[in-house]
C-alpha cells in the first residue's frame, strides 16, 4: 500500500482517542491481587501474568492439584502483550504453514496435527475453565492489494490443502461477499481461525488460576534469578524459593543471560473506531464476524468488535536502537496517523468516522518468527518465548511444553526439532539495527513491486528474519 502523507482530516479522526487498549479500557478489569512483601517457597514459581504464565500455573495445577504455584506479575495480568493484542487465534505453532514448511519440511505434517491438537484443547479448556472471551470460530480472509500478491494465492490455498488446511480463492466477486474495498483484488479464505477478546481470555485464565489455588502477585518485578539449589527469585520486597521456575516474560528482559540475543523487541500498534451503524457496515459488505489481514509484508490486521468497532492495526513493525523496552514508546503520533490514512483509503465509503482508541505493544520476535522453549538449572527451570505476534493459540501450548520438560516427562510435544533446537540468535548492536533498518527497507521495497532484493534472499538461505 502506498500511503501519502496522513492529511489533516485523519489526524482529526484521531483528537479524541484513548491512548490505552481498547480491551484494556473497559471497566471488567479485576482489582490486582497484593504485591509480595516477605519471603515464601512454592513448587513452582512461574515469572509473568500474561498468556503464557497463566496457562502454565493453570494446567500445572490441573496435572497436579497439591502442588504449590505462586504466579509473579511485575505490574498487572495482561497489561502488556496479551492484553494489547487483536485477538486473533490461529491454530499454528509455526506462524503459519509456510513458514513451519520452510523451516521443519520434514516435521510439518506433525507440527500441523500438533497445532491442530492444540487449537481444539485450547476451545475444550475455556469451557472447562468457564473462561467466556467471545471464542468464535469465524475464519479469517487473507486479502490482496496487488497483482503479484494475487498471483500467489493459487498456490497458496493449494498449499493449506496438500497440508490438511481447509482453505477457498476467492476470486474478486467473492471477495465482496466478506468485505469490499476498492484495494483489494481477490483473497483466501481460512475457516480454522478464531477471534476472541484478549482481555476477557487473561482476566478469564487469571480467576480460574485463582478459584483452581494458585497463589498470583501482582506489581512484583523479578529482578534476578539465582540458579543455585534451592531457585531463588529476587523481588523488591521479598525472595520467593522454588523447586522449579518457569519463565514467562515475553519480550521484558529475559532473567538468563543465555537468552539475551534471542528475542528482539518489535513495536506494533493500532487502532479502533466509534461503533459502526449496519448501514456503514452493509457499505463496506462486512456481515460476517470474521478477520481479515492483507498479504503484504508491512500487512494489516482488521476485525470487528462486539459492539461493531473496526480494529485496524499493524503496517509498521518498529525496532527502537539498544532493544529498548519503554511504555512511552507504545504511543506513537506519526503510526496513528499513517494507520488513519490507510484505513480511509481503504474503506472510503466510511466517510469521517472517528478512531476512539489508539495504542501499542510490543512483540517478542524470534529469528525464525516462532516460539522456541528451553530449560536451564539441571532442568530445574524452563523457558517458552519468542511468538512473534501469533501466541494467542500457541501460548498454551508452550505452556504444556515447559511443564513437560520440568516434569522430565517424554511427551510428543517435545519430538519436532523446532521445540529441540534454539533459533539462531540476533547480532549484537549497531549490527542489529542496520539489520532490521536493511530488511524493514527491503520489505517495503518488495511490497511495491513484488520482487525479493539480495539482501531478502540472503536471510532466506540463512534462515533468518525480523516480523511482527
Amino acid at each position: 500500500m502506498t500511503t501519502p502523507s496522513p492529511s489533516d482530516d485523519s489526524r482529526e479522526r484521531l483528537s479524541h482517542a484513548t491512548p490505552q487498549a481498547f480491551w484494556l479500557s473497559r471497566g471488567e478489569r479485576p482489582e490486582p491481587e497484593p504485591r509480595l512483601t516477605r519471603d515464601t517457597h512454592c513448587d513452582l514459581a512461574v515469572v509473568g501474568g500474561g498468556y503464557t504464565g497463566l496457562w502454565t500455573a493453570l494446567l500445572a495445577k490441573r496435572r497436579d492439584p497439591s502442588q504449590d504455584v505462586f504466579v509473579l506479575e511485575q505490574a498487572i495480568c495482561g497489561h502488556a502483550a496479551s492484553g494489547r493484542n487483536g485477538g486473533f487465534c490461529s491454530p499454528s505453532l509455526t506462524h503459519g504453514l509456510a513458514n513451519g514448511i520452510e523451516r521443519w519440511p520434514h516435521e510439518i505434517e506433525l507440527l500441523q496435527r500438533l497445532g491442530a491438537e492444540n487449537f481444539d484443547a485450547f476451545q475444550r479448556d475455556l469451557d472447562d475453565f468457564q473462561i467466556d472471551c467471545g471464542f468464535v470460530r469465524s475464519g479469517k480472509v487473507t486479502v490482496a492489494a496487488t497483482a503479484w500478491q494475487s498471483d500467489a494465492l493459487p498456490a497458496a490455498v493449494a498449499l493449506a490443502q496438500q497440508h490438511g488446511e481447509k482453505a477457498r480463492l476467492l476470486n474478486a466477486g467473492q471477495l465482496q461477499e466478506y468485505v469490499d474495498s476498492p484495494l483489494w483484488q481477490s483473497g483466501m479464505f481460512s475457516p480454522d481461525y478464531a477471534l476472541l477478546d484478549p482481555a476477557q481470555l487473561v482476566w478469564g485464565l487469571r480467576r480460574a488460576c485463582l478459584e483452581h489455588g494458585v497463589r498470583i502477585a501482582e506489581h512484583t518485578e523479578v529482578t534476578a534469578l539465582d540458579t543455585q539449589n534451592p531457585l531463588r527469585l529476587h523481588t523488591p520486597y521479598g525472595h520467593v524459593t522454588a523447586q522449579r521456575v518457569a519463565l514467562a516474560t515475553n519480550v521484558y528482559r529475559p532473567l538468563l543471560r543465555r537468552l539475551s540475543l534471542s528475542i528482539l523487541p518489535v513495536y506494533d500498534y493500532a487502532l479502533v473506531t466509534a461503533p459502526l451503524t449496519d448501514d456503514q457496515l452493509a457499505s463496506i459488505g462486512w456481515q460476517g464476524s470474521h478477520g481479515i489481514t492483507d498479504a503484504g509484508n508491512q500487512f494489516h490486521y482488521l476485525r470487528k468488535t462486539d459492539d461493531n468497532r473496526i480494529l485496524w492495526g499493524g503496517y509498521d513493525a518498529v525496532y527502537h536502537y539498544g532493544s529498548s523496552r519503554q511504555e512511552h514508546l507504545t504511543q506513537r503520533p506519526a503510526t496513528f496517523a499513517k494507520l488513519a490514512q490507510q484505513f480511509s483509503q481503504t474503506f472510503p465509503q466510511l466517510g469521517e468516522v472517528p478512531f476512539t482508541h489508539a495504542w501499542g505493544g510490543i512483540i517478542d520476535s524470534s529469528t525464525r518468527f516462532s516460539m522456541f522453549v528451553g530449560t536451564a538449572a539441571h532442568d530445574r527451570v524452563a523457558y517458552a518465548l519468542g511468538f512473534t505476534g501469533l501466541g494467542v493459540g500457541a501460548t498454551r501450548y508452550g505452556a504444556e511444553v515447559m511443564l513437560d520438560l520440568l516434569s522430565g516427562e517424554r511427551t510428543e510435544r517435545l519430538e519436532p526439532a523446532m521445540i529441540r533446537r534454539r533459533p539462531v540468535p540476533f547480532p549484537p548492536e549497531p549490527v542489529r539495527y542496520l539489520g532490521v533498518q536493511a530488511t524493514r527497507a527491503s520489505l517495503a521495497r518488495e511490497d511495491s513491486h513484488g520482487r525479493r532484493n539480495l539482501w531478502l534472499r540472503t536471510l532466506d538461505r540463512l534462515g533468518l528474519g525480523f516480523d511482527s
